[in-house]
């Protein structure tokens, strides 16, 4: 019998997009004598040369980082570096990691970090028994989705449309909708001001859009009706009435969605400015709604943050 009651998995990174990430840690080797700081420069240390053989060991130490640490998971290394300098008895050891990837190189640079000191450490041990190993920490990271979290001067007011035949008649259960609003929800610094349900009629979804453009909802999502079904009519009702279409808003969400779903192309989602109210067409199957809003944001609030600086301009 298996017990499962400590199985824990991976944590679950496939719903997120790639973006370049960067990490830089740092660790400190201390010696306990200025002799060992000169055999280091002389490179008379028994061992050999130290600082390139444990820039080496760093980089090794990056690349294996998920093959050592059960949780990490396994992403190509972009850049990888490891720089020294010398601060009186001190080592001070700086790893610098890059890639583009889902996840972050944190523990990846204070891996290599680490290994740099221990192979220090088991470098210098022959002439100098009081080596010290401190101070391990990460110094900086960047990318993902809290680099490019915009924070606004206001609260952005939604409303979400769901546009379908059948949910309209009480036929099906709206799932795509709520998926949308939790999404929001979980963004932050969002109001919905409105869900609503209509069929799948060009003029009911056009009413219902310029409706919310009048009251200056900020951010109006529909979901449904972007397929090819001769009833998917949304990116119909909605073309004609946007100022500004953003092409890269519907070939992100269907690239995102791609990598996971290979029917994603299919779909017709899009977005655009009508004034300064944000306005997008989602699929209408709820993983397809999840995935593009995974896909969309926080990074679409970035819009709202250009308006406010238009505004003061």
């Amino acid at each position: 019998m298996v017990n499962n009651q400590y199985s824990i998995p991976m944590i679950d990174i496939t719903f997120k997009i790639k973006s370049h990430r960067t990490a830089i840690a740092q660790a400190t080797v201390k010696v306990s004598k200025q002799e060992t700081i000169d055999a280091i420069h002389n490179k008379t240390v028994p061992k050999g040369d130290v600082l390139e053989a444990s820039r080496v060991a760093g980089l090794f130490g990056i690349k294996k980082t998920s093959e050592l640490i059960p949780d990490c998971h396994p992403l190509p290394i972009e850049f990888a570096a490891v720089r020294h300098r010398f601060e009186g008895l001190e080592i001070i050891i700086e790893t610098e990691v890059q890639t583009i990837y889902r996840t972050g190189v944190e523990v990846e640079a204070m891996h290599g970090a680490s290994i740099v000191a221990l192979t220090i450490y088991d470098m210098l041990k022959p002439i100098d028994k009081e080596i010290e190993i401190k101070d391990i920490k990460l110094i900086k990271k960047k990318g993902g989705k809290s680099q490019y979290k915009d924070e606004l001067s206001r609260t952005i007011k939604a409303a979400v449309i769901v546009c379908s035949d059948s949910i309209s008649a009480g036929k099906k259960q709206d799932f795509a909708g709520k998926a949308i609003i939790k999404k929001l929800e979980e963004i932050g610094g969002v109001s919905i001001e409105d869900y609503m349900i209509i069929p799948d009629e060009i003029k009911e979804i056009q009413s219902s859009v310029l409706n919310h453009y009048d009251q200056k909802t900020d951010l109006i999502i529909l979901t449904g009706g972007t397929g090819l079904s001769p009833r998917d009519v949304t990116p119909e009702a909605i073309k004609p009435l946007l100022d500004r279409e953003i092409p890269g808003i519907g070939e992100v969400a269907r690239a995102y969605g791609q990598e996971h779903m290979p029917y994603a192309m299919l779909s017709r989602s899009l977005g655009g400015l009508k004034g300064n109210s944000l306005i997008l067409a989602l699929p209408g199957s709820t993983r397809g709604a999840a995935e593009s809003m995974d896909a969309l944001f926080p990074y679409l609030m970035h819009i709202f943050k250009i308006m406010e600086h238009s505004a003061h301009d």
